[in-house]
């Protein structure tokens, strides 16, 4: 005791408090606590220190933006780099600290980018920065690049390309072959291109041609295709055709059993039967599907479908593709929409086996009911919340949900989402840091979720950290906030190797 006053014991310490006066706040919180590192109940250090992650002669510098990307064989990252003087984007695949590949991918005017991993491939989607003149004012918009598309990398190097494709041109023969067997009558033929990633291209080269019972059918004069990325071939048969229309388009098309040119060199195929009855898998819907897949602001998956928002032509729109193939999606069928508002779609996630979508100040859901994308039921979530382009936190390569709920930036703070936005917000504590960021600048914003340090970290829009040490619970009263910040400004974090935290600044190399 001194001078009559009790001492009063203070043996926790739990982080940055900023909320109202700062004369409010608990005495076990501090006012300011830059750069600083909580373990355990009652200590604290000085954060981690950083270094240069590449030990390469040129690492990369200008990092806008860092990806995780597990592929086949090992977990990488994807990096983007910006070049100020010609204004182009530049894409780099990081193996290593010492293997980097690239640029695979370079684009005028490409200062941000979706990804997504997928079978050890990776999907990329340019993101253009737009201004919106609206009665309050101008707003910030994203979505994607004008007159651009979908990209797929292949993870070994070689250049990323469009996703999708055409179907190969030219013409070919057909005539009977050796003895076998058909469904005497009119058909129509053609073939479907393969891709390297599996993609199916519409039908092409096709040719009528009326086939004998007692004989096989054979093609000859087949085109090749001029992508190099093209690994094999298949025929495609119309079933008899009793009255034909002209139309070579308008009728079914169904894949002919084991009829496979597993190259893109030969120029025939011989001897093929197959009856009517043997054609089961329908080959029509690749006539619907995008040749150009348009790039979108945000990319997710959801029940094997790759899953694009956000369009520069439809911000309202997501485009989702045919289950297990990311690369077909149909323009009419693959089409989900969100009522229109002004307000470009920002992000989406799968929880639950429910596929939420939102914008800035809204959320949605859709649930696949097993039929088409479009007849999917819309329900609305939220008509206050939603989030920005990066702001629904990635746990380590497997998304974005971690067990049974996302980490969602709103506009009112850094919330819990299980189905609903879970308030008091994560961000109670420091509810006035959060509001005195510029929405405008929102799209600056990117959270991950280290859950092997337990921390929630956050690159705000003033390029500073706010990090939530979570280790004595994932709760608003127990979390831990603590502001870093360095003398260059962070734009980007990813985590890689389980539990390296990787940062990215365009001031500085990685």
């Amino acid at each position: 005791m001194l001078r009559d006053h009790q001492p009063i014991p203070i043996d926790q310490f739990n982080g940055l408090y900023d909320r109202g006066d700062a004369d409010n706040t608990p005495l076990d919180h501090f006012q300011d606590c830059d750069n600083l590192e909580f373990f355990g109940d009652n200590s604290f250090k000085t954060r981690p220190g950083i270094g240069i992650s590449q030990d390469v002669l040129v690492p990369l510098e200008n990092i806008k933006r860092i990806y995780n990307y597990p592929t086949n064989t090992a977990n990488t990252l994807i990096v983007l780099t910006y070049d100020y003087d010609t204004d182009e984007g530049n894409i780099y695949h990081v193996v290593d600290s010492t293997s980097v590949f690239g640029p695979i991918l370079t684009i005028a005017g490409m200062v941000d980018f979706a990804f997504v991993p997928y079978a050890g491939r990776g999907y990329i989607s340019p993101i253009g920065f737009y201004t919106l003149t609206t009665l309050t004012g101008t707003l910030n918009i994203e979505k994607g690049l004008e007159n651009e598309f979908l990209y797929v990398y292949a993870g070994d190097g070689t250049a990323a390309r469009k996703a999708a494709g055409v179907g190969m041109t030219g013409t070919m023969t057909i005539a009977n072959g050796a003895a076998g067997h058909t469904d005497a009558g009119f058909h129509i033929f053609g073939f479907v291109s393969e891709t390297t990633s599996g993609y199916l291209a519409p039908p092409s080269i096709l040719t009528s041609f009326t086939t004998a019972a007692a004989s096989s059918v054979s093609f000859g004069s087949i085109p090749t295709s001029g992508d190099p990325n093209v690994v094999r071939r298949h025929l495609v048969a119309t079933k008899v055709i009793a009255s034909f229309n002209g139309d070579l388009q308008g009728y079914q098309f169904f894949f002919v059993p084991d009829a496979i040119i597993e190259n893109n060199s030969d120029t025939f195929l011989n001897n093929i039967s197959f009856y009517d009855a043997d054609l089961l898998e329908d080959a029509s819907h690749l006539f619907e599907n995008f040749t150009e897949i348009p790039a979108g602001a945000a990319l997710t998956l959801y029940h094997d479908r790759l899953c694009v928002f956000c369009t520069f032509d439809d911000i309202s729109i997501g485009l989702l593709s045919a289950e297990g193939e990311p690369e077909a999606i149909d323009q009419i069928d693959g089409i989900i929409v969100v009522p229109p508002d002004g307000n470009p779609i920002t992000n989406g996630q799968e929880l639950r086996d429910i596929l939420y979508v939102m914008k800035r100040s809204r959320t949605v859901s859709f649930a696949d009911n097993g039929d088409v994308p479009s007849s999917w039921a819309l329900v609305i979530v939220d008509n206050a919340l939603g989030t920005s382009i990066h702001g629904i936190a990635t746990v380590l390569d497997t998304g974005s949900s971690s067990v049974d709920f996302l980490i969602v930036c709103t506009y009112q703070g850094v919330s819990l989402f299980n189905g609903r936005y879970i308030t008091p917000e994560l961000s109670w504590k420091v509810e006035k840091r959060w509001r005195d960021q510029d929405r405008n600048l929102f799209r600056d914003i990117q959270v991950v979720n280290a859950p092997i340090q337990k921390w929630i970290i956050i690159i705000l829009p003033d390029l500073s950290l706010l990090v939530g040490g979570y280790r004595s619970g994932m709760d608003p009263k127990k979390i831990k906030w603590m502001p870093w910040s360095f003398a260059m400004g962070v734009n980007t974090v990813a985590i890689v190797g389980v539990d390296t935290i990787i940062l990215g600044s365009d001031l500085v190399v990685l």
